[in-house]
């Protein structure tokens, strides 16, 4: 029988070949099988190469036999040739399909794991279809072997093993996954009922990752079955690949990889302890390298939650979140629709530090698929207010790329991020509900993140669902007693329309706001936030079940009844007075004060200013104020100074408008740098001291 050999000769040696005559025998040095062969043609195949002349041809031989050596099967090694473009394929594997090369070990833990619940489920059937005593049968499991000195790597499995068509079928051609064959077969006899969640295998090439490490790969492998014959497969991974038959192999698989020497590493044992650790730790055989059990602890996340102990979650936890902490809650939730999602999701005790509260940190759940770690840090399956959270996400129905590596962007994605945050919140909602001290205790360590969802959110529908965990203090509950957004809606007057808040550092600066003084006589509830950024979240919120979030100061500037006014009442100023006062005080704060009006609604407060969006407008002088002039600051707020007529410091300031006009007009210029501060529009209070001193100075002067 021909066969067909490739190689590349030295010059002078290919013209010795040319010079053979057909049909002469071909000794080549080292080669017993060539020593034994006839010519039939030789045909140059490859261009000269460069520098050493070198040149490839296509030797063809006829093989044959003799008594001294040992006879063969006619088709005792086949030499076949991947399909496809197999070369390049097998290149972009090896190369670059993957971004670690540890994960070989996982893809071939994944293909051994799944050879062992295929027979397991062949076993299954087989005792269904049969009765009768009971068969010996080998232990199911996965061992590793290394060996430093060889520079070998060896996995083995005793599952269902492959024929020599099945070799060909499934390391002869490239992207063939023989595991989404076998769930195929299982649906189409089952209907789709058949449990195969232990099936890991999706794509065909993970058994080609082991070219990134290995100068060659040595497959031997026995088809489940007493008569079945073992084969050896091996390849360079240059494009072709041989099979022969052989009496050692065991039943089973088992795959030797001739490490090269810049990935000697992963013969080394404590370095496949770890990558089985990262990666296999919950697959569900058992894993020995070199006779010690790698894989011990349990995939909680499969588990009935009932049967898992606080015990068996606190070591869980510190192994997915590498902390030493405990876990606060825990959140075992299972789904198969929309989407098929395991998920054991972990809210730490402790509280966050400083680099917990940055976006650019570390963070993520670990993402599974089929108990076979895909990333441990997962960024893209919740949203990054949601960073804290620990724990595994496990789902079949994940679309990822052909390295099963990195996740594709597609609709299910956002879908299952959608599915997985929702049901976060309404767990903590459920929390609120059944433990509020302990969610309290919750929501001062991790509110901040809760706002930052708010902040960040593009769904007006996704914000207040989060709004619903937000604790404010109120002013119709006590010191230290916080209310939710829908506890104030269910308290609101009938024709009231807006939630009404006020932003001050503590409760005794809310309650003494004149802000507050103003909204006060319409006995209207009002939240009090107390936390800098927690008036940019209401103000991102916008509105909540309907109803508008509206600061009490903006509710102020609007409120025209306040300030059109024709009698100020027996112990206020007269029109007459307060017109002329008025012009006079625009005059004093021109380039400051947008307008001067007055309003009816202070009492023990001289004056009040009041500016278009008051919530914006702090967030822009605590941020960006800095850049402008003084005079561009107040162009842009456009202060209104509304005073009260009736307080006797307005009074006094109307006489000395005439009497003292110098004092007069220092009065006034605290006077509106007081109400300045108290709304929170100055970038630094200390500027208003000067002005105070030559006050108090022009004061005194007289004593």
């Amino acid at each position: 029988m021909a066969a067909l050999v490739r190689c590349r000769t030295a010059f002078g040696l290919c013209n010795r070949v040319l010079r053979a005559s057909r049909g002469l025998p071909l000794r080549l040095e080292g080669s017993k099988t060539l020593s034994k062969s006839f010519i039939t043609d030789v045909k140059p195949i490859g261009a000269i190469l460069h520098h050493n002349n070198f040149q490839r041809y296509e030797i063809i031989c006829r093989s044959f036999s003799t008594q001294q050596e040992p006879a063969q099967p006619p088709s005792s090694l086949d030499r076949l040739e991947f399909q496809a473009e197999t070369r390049m394929l097998l290149d972009i594997v090896a190369k670059s399909l993957y971004s670690e090369k540890e994960v070989f070990i996982r893809e071939l833990i994944s293909n051994a794991s799944d050879a062992l619940e295929k027979l397991r489920h062949e076993r299954l059937s087989a005792q269904q279809a049969e009765s009768g005593g009971e068969k010996h049968e080998s232990a199911l499991e996965i061992k590793i072997e290394t060996d430093k000195q060889n520079r070998t790597f060896t996995i083995q499995d005793s599952g269902i093993g492959m024929t020599k068509e099945e070799l060909i079928q499934n390391l002869g051609t490239i992207a063939r996954s023989g595991s989404k064959a076998f769930l195929e077969q299982l649906k189409s006899k089952s209907g789709g009922a058949h449990d195969s969640s232990a099936i890991i295998g999706q794509f065909g090439v993970g058994f080609y990752s082991s070219f990134m490490v290995a100068d060659r790969v040595e497959v031997f492998t026995k088809a489940a079955g007493s008569d079945a014959q073992g084969y050896k497969w091996s390849s360079d991974g240059t494009g072709t690949y041989e099979i022969q038959p052989v009496d050692s192999a065991e039943t089973g698989t088992k795959i030797i990889l001739y490490l090269k020497a810049e990935s000697r590493e992963f013969s080394d044992e404590d370095t496949i302890l770890g990558v089985i650790k990262k990666y296999s730790n919950f697959v569900g055989s058992p894993i020995y390298v070199n006779g010690q059990q790698a894989n011990t602890i349990q995939p909680l996340w499969m588990m009935d939650p009932k049967s898992v102990t606080p015990q068996m979650h606190d070591e869980f936890y510190r192994f997915v979140g590498n902390s030493g902490d405990r876990p606060r809650f825990c959140m075992h939730y299972k789904t198969d629709a929309p989407l098929g999602i395991r998920a054991l999701l972990y809210f730490p005790e402790g509280k966050p530090g400083l680099f917990d509260l940055t976006r650019e940190g570390d963070q993520g759940v670990a993402l599974y698929t089929r108990k076979v770690l895909i990333k441990s840090k997962a960024d893209n399956i919740l949203p990054k207010w949601l960073r804290f959270v620990k724990g595994v996400v496990d789902s079949e129905d994940i679309p990822l790329n052909l390295s099963r590596e990195l996740l594709q962007n597609s609709a299910l994605i956002t879908k299952l991020r959608t599915i997985l945050t929702n049901r976060i919140l309404r767990f903590l909602q459920e929390k609120a509900t059944k433990d509020p001290e302990e969610f309290e205790k919750f929501y001062q360590d991790y509110g901040l993140f809760l706002k930052e969802g708010i902040v960040t959110g593009a769904q007006q529908m996704d914000k207040e669902e989060i709004a619903k965990l937000l604790r404010f203090e109120s002013s119709t509950q006590k010191s230290g007693e916080k209310v939710t957004l829908p506890e104030y809606c269910n308290r609101m007057k009938k024709d009231q329309r807006d939630i009404y808040y006020l932003a001050a550092p503590s409760r005794a600066l809310a309650e003494a706001s004149p802000y507050y003084e103003a909204i006060k006589k319409k006995d209207i509830e009002v939240l009090f936030c107390y936390e800098p950024y927690d008036e940019l979240v209401l103000m991102q919120l916008r509105q909540f079940d309907s109803k508008n979030l509206t600061s009490i100061e903006r509710e102020m500037r609007m409120d025209r009844e306040s300030t059109d006014v024709s009698d100020y009442g027996p112990d206020s100023l007269s029109k007459i007075s307060v017109d002329k006062l008025q012009k006079w005080i625009k005059g004093v704060l021109s380039g400051k004060a947008y307008s001067v009006t007055v309003t009816q609604r202070l009492d023990t407060h001289p004056c009040v200013v009041t500016v278009e969006e008051m919530a914006a407008a702090r967030h822009f002088i605590r941020t960006q104020s800095h850049q402008l002039t003084e005079e561009s600051r107040y162009s842009l707020l456009q202060p209104r100074f509304e005073i009260n007529p009736k307080h006797p410091i307005i009074k006094k300031l109307n006489t000395l408008t005439d009497s003292n006009p110098k004092l007069a007009e220092l009065v006034t210029q605290q006077l509106f740098s007081n109400a300045m501060v108290s709304a929170g529009l100055v970038e630094d209070p200390r500027t208003v001291v000067t002005n105070m001193n030559d006050l108090l100075n022009l004061a005194l002067e007289k004593h």
